[in-house]
């Protein structure tokens, strides 16, 4: 399932790295820190790997 914003794929990027250790889950914030307890590696992975090109910054729900 890809990203729908760039801010997704931005939560989604920073979750995977603290995910695989490579950052403190400390240092998350807002929805990267949900997504870093509630996705696996691999719905990461497809998340943070999304075009940015033509992808809104934010989506209104």
């Amino acid at each position: 399932m890809p990203a729908k914003s760039k801010a997704q794929q931005k939560a989604a990027g920073a979750a995977l790295s603290a995910k695989r250790g490579e950052t403190p889950k400390s240092e998350l914030k807002g929805a990267s820190k949900q997504m870093v307890e509630s996705m696996s590696e691999k719905q990461l992975e497809e998340f943070a790997a999304t075009k940015r090109k033509g992808k809104p910054e934010h989506v209104s729900k």
